[in-house]
C-alpha cells in the first residue's frame, strides 16, 4: 500500500515538473521572438532625423521584454494542464502553434500601429462588422501581406528551433529524475512560483497593467512597449466595457470619480442630484430674437488630415478650389478628430458618446434623443445623410433612419441616379455625391429647412481616382512633414481631389441664391498613415489633428481659430449658427463665441480624444496619467508641464458623457 502510494506521489511529482520544465522551456523562444519584433518594429517606424536618449530606448525594452515574459508565462501556465501528460510530438505541436499565435499577433500589431499610430486596440474588432471584402482588398493592396507571412514562417521556424535546441540540451521530460525528491521538490516550487511571478510581471508590485506601457515622455515609445497578445487582451476589455451599459457609472469610476455627482462638481456644474446632473448638461443659452433658421450642410471628409494645408500653395496645391474661400472662412487650425477611425469618429459626431462601437447592438434600434440628427428633425428640419460609400457599412442604412434621418442616400442610390458611375472598393467616386448634392438643393423648398451630413470615401487606401483625374504636380521640397510612406503622393492626389470637389461646391453655394441661408461645415474624420507617426514631440500634436471649416454669410470667428478644440466642439458651435435649439449635450463649447481671458472649465481652450487622450496648448497627456505628458504644441512656449486642474476638468467631462449614455440608454 505505500508503495503504490509513494510511486503515485513520484509519478505527480515528476509530471508537474515535467510540465513546468516544458513550460519554462516553451516560454523561451516566445520572449525571443516577441522581442525581435520589438526590435524590428523600432527600426521600421523610426523617423528620420528623430532622436531618442539611449536609456529611454533600454527603458522600453526592458518595459516591453516585461510585457513579452508576462504573456508567454501567462500561456506556459494556461497549458500546465496538458503539459504535463502529452507526447513529446503534441508537445512541438503545441509550441509551433503558440509561437505561430504569438508572432501573427505581433506582426499584426506592427501594422496596426502603422495605419492608426496606436498599438491594437477596439478599431480592430471592426473588421467583422466592416465591409470585410474591402477591408481584406485594401490589406492585400496598402501591406506587404507575403513578406509578412514569410517573415512570420521565419520567426516560427526560429522558436521551434530554439525550442527544439533548448529541450535537447535542458531534457525537460526527466531532469532531475535521478535526484532526491526533495530537491524536485523544490525546484517544482521554485518553477511554479517563478511562473507565476512572472505572469504576474512583477515581485512586490502590482501587476503589470496597461497604466505600465507609459514608460517615457515618447508616445511613440511608449507604442512600442505592448507586444501583440497584451495589446489585443487590452483592446478586448475596453471593448467589453463598451458594449455592457448596465452599470451607468462603469465609466465615471474608470475617470476616478465615486459618482456623477462629483463629476460634476469638478465642473463647476450642479449637483445635488442625478436629474440636476442631466439638465446641467443639455442647458444651453437662448438664441437672440428673430434669429433665423438656416440649411446645414456638414461634411465628415474621409482622412482628410490638417498638415497637408499647412504647405499649401500655387507649387504645392493640395486644396484646388477650396484655397480661396477660406480667407472668408472660419478655419480652425488647431483642432483634433474624436477617434483614429471612421466609424467611431461619425458616432462621437451624431451621437456625442466616447463608447464605441455603440449602435450596433441594441441601442442603434432605439432613437438616441440627442443625437445631432434628431435634434435638427425636431427643430423643424429636413434630414438628410449623404455618402459615396454602401450605407450597409456598419448597418448604417438601418441605424441612421432610427437616429433622425428622413433619407440615407449612398453609392447605391448615386449609381441609379447616375448610371455612369462606377462602383468601387468602397462606392463610387465623391464627385457624384457633390453633383447629387447640386441638383437636390437647388431644389429645397425656401421654407424647409434642411440639415445634410454627407461621408465622403474616395480619400482612402488604396487611393484609386476617377481615369480622368489629371494630376497636380507639386513641389515636393515644400512638404515639411515625413516622407518614409510610398503611398505619400498617391494620399495627396486624393486629398486633393476631395478637397478641390468641396471647395468647388462651397462656391457654387457662395455665388447662388442658398447664399445668406445655408452654413457649409467640415472636417476630417481622421488623421492617416502615409503622413507619418508624429514621433518627435515638436510634431505630436499633429498627430490627432484635422481641418474644421465653416463657410457662411458675414461669419464673425472670434478669437479661438488656433486654440486646441475637437470634435466634440462642433455641434455646440453649427447649432447656435444654425439657428437650431433643442436638447443637444454640451459636448463641448461654442468655438465662435469670444473667449475669456480666464474661462470657466466648460469653456476652456482644450481638445480630447476619446479614446482618454488630452491636449491643451502645451502639451498632451492620456487622461489620469501625469507620467504620459509629452510638451508638444504649434507654438511652444516656455511654461510646460502637467496641469493637474486641466486633467481633472477633463476627466469629468469625458466622465459626465460616458455617464449619460449608459444612464439614458441601459435598460
Amino acid at each position: 500500500m505505500k508503495s503504490a502510494i509513494a510511486r503515485t506521489l513520484t509519478s505527480i511529482l515528476h509530471g508537474t515538473l515535467r510540465g513546468l520544465m516544458r513550460a519554462w522551456v516553451l516560454i523561451v523562444p516566445l520572449v525571443v521572438a516577441l522581442s525581435l519584433i520589438r526590435w524590428g518594429q523600432l527600426v521600421y517606424f523610426w523617423p528620420q532625423g528623430y532622436h531618442a536618449s539611449s536609456g529611454d530606448v533600454a527603458t522600453v525594452a526592458l518595459q516591453g521584454f516585461r510585457f513579452d515574459l508576462k504573456v508567454s508565462a501567462i500561456a506556459g501556465f494556461l497549458l500546465l494542464l496538458v503539459l504535463p501528460w502529452v507526447s513529446g510530438k503534441a508537445h512541438k505541436r503545441i509550441v509551433a502553434g503558440l509561437a505561430l499565435l504569438y508572432v501573427m499577433l505581433s506582426l499584426i500589431n506592427l501594422h496596426y500601429f502603422g495605419f492608426y499610430k496606436t498599438p491594437i486596440d477596439s478599431l480592430i474588432f471592426g473588421l467583422a462588422e466592416d465591409d470585410t471584402t474591402a477591408v481584406l482588398k485594401t490589406i492585400w493592396h496598402d501591406f506587404p501581406v507575403i513578406w509578412t507571412l514569410l517573415l512570420a514562417a521565419v520567426l516560427t521556424w526560429g522558436s521551434v528551433a530554439l525550442h527544439r535546441v533548448l529541450a535537447h540540451r535542458i531534457q525537460p521530460d526527466t531532469v532531475l529524475h535521478t535526484r532526491h525528491a526533495v530537491v524536485k521538490l523544490v525546484v517544482v516550487i521554485v518553477a511554479f512560483f517563478a511562473l507565476a511571478f512572472a505572469g504576474k510581471g512583477t515581485i512586490r508590485e502590482m501587476a503589470l497593467q496597461r497604466q505600465h506601457l507609459t514608460v517615457t515622455t515618447s508616445q511613440f515609445l511608449n507604442d512600442m512597449v505592448p507586444n501583440g497578445v497584451i495589446a489585443l487582451k487590452y483592446a478586448w476589455d475596453s471593448r467589453g466595457q463598451s458594449q455592457d451599459l448596465s452599470n451607468p457609472n462603469v465609466g465615471v469610476k474608470a475617470m476616478g470619480f465615486r459618482s456623477p455627482l462629483a463629476a460634476a462638481e469638478a465642473l463647476g456644474l450642479p449637483h445635488a442630484n442625478d436629474a440636476e446632473v442631466k439638465a446641467a448638461l443639455f442647458a444651453h443659452d437662448p438664441l437672440p430674437d428673430g434669429t433665423t433658421k438656416k440649411n446645414l450642410m456638414f461634411f465628415l471628409m474621409e482622412s482628410w488630415s490638417a498638415e497637408p494645408m499647412l504647405y499649401q500653395s500655387p507649387t504645392f496645391d493640395v486644396l484646388g478650389r477650396m484655397a480661396p474661400t477660406l480667407q472668408n472662412a472660419c478655419y480652425f487650425k488647431n483642432f483634433d478628430s474624436a477617434h483614429a477611425g471612421t466609424h467611431p469618429s461619425l458616432e462621437a459626431i451624431l451621437y456625442s458618446t466616447p463608447i464605441t462601437p455603440l449602435t450596433l447592438g441594441d441601442a442603434g434600434r432605439r432613437t438616441i434623443p440627442w443625437t445631432v440628427a434628431q435634434v435638427a428633425k425636431e427643430a423643424g428640419y429636413q434630414t438628410l445623410f449623404v455618402t459615396s460609400a454602401r450605407s450597409g457599412w456598419r448597418d448604417l442604412n438601418r441605424v441612421l433612419k432610427v437616429q433622425g434621418f428622413d433619407e440615407v442616400v449612398d453609392a447605391n442610390n448615386l449609381k441609379e441616379a447616375y448610371p455612369e458611375a462606377v462602383l468601387g472598393i468602397w462606392g463610387v467616386w465623391d464627385d457624384y455625391v457633390f453633383k447629387y448634392l447640386s441638383k437636390r438643393m437647388a431644389a429645397q423648398p425656401k421654407d424647409k429647412p434642411i440639415f445634410v451630413f454627407v461621408l465622403t470615401s474616395t480619400n482612402h487606401p488604396p487611393y484609386d481616382l476617377p481615369a480622368d483625374y489629371k494630376r497636380v504636380p507639386r513641389d515636393m521640397a515644400q512638404w515639411k512633414g515625413e516622407t518614409s510612406s510610398e503611398t505619400l503622393i498617391p494620399n495627396l492626389d486624393t486629398y486633393h481631389y476631395a478637397t478641390d470637389l468641396l471647395g468647388g461646391f462651397v462656391q457654387e453655394v457662395q455665388k447662388g441664391p442658398l447664399k445668406d441661408n445655408t452654413i457649409i461645415a467640415g472636417t476630417g474624420d481622421h488623421n492617416v498613415r502615409s503622413f507619418g507617426v508624429y514621433a518627435d514631440a515638436s510634431r505630436r500634436y499633429l498627430v490627432r489633428q484635422v481641418p474644421f471649416v465653416i463657410w457662411g454669410s458675414q461669419l464673425q470667428c472670434g478669437n479661438q481659430l488656433e486654440q486646441p478644440a475637437s470634435h466634440r466642439d462642433m455641434f455646440n458651435t453649427l447649432f447656435p449658427l444654425a439657428g437650431i435649439e433643442g436638447k443637444y449635450i454640451n459636448a463641448g463649447r461654442n468655438l465662435l463665441k469670444n473667449l475669456p481671458a480666464q474661462p470657466d472649465a466648460l469653456n476652456a481652450p482644450r481638445a480630447v480624444f476619446f479614446t482618454g487622450e488630452a491636449r491643451n496648448a502645451q502639451g498632451m497627456w492620456q487622461l489620469g496619467n501625469p507620467k504620459s505628458f509629452v510638451c508638444t504644441s504649434s507654438k511652444p512656449t516656455q511654461q510646460c508641464e502637467f496641469n493637474a486642474l486641466d486633467d481633472q476638468q477633463e476627466r469629468a467631462r469625458y466622465a459626465l458623457l460616458d455617464w449619460n449614455v449608459r444612464v439614458s440608454l441601459h435598460k
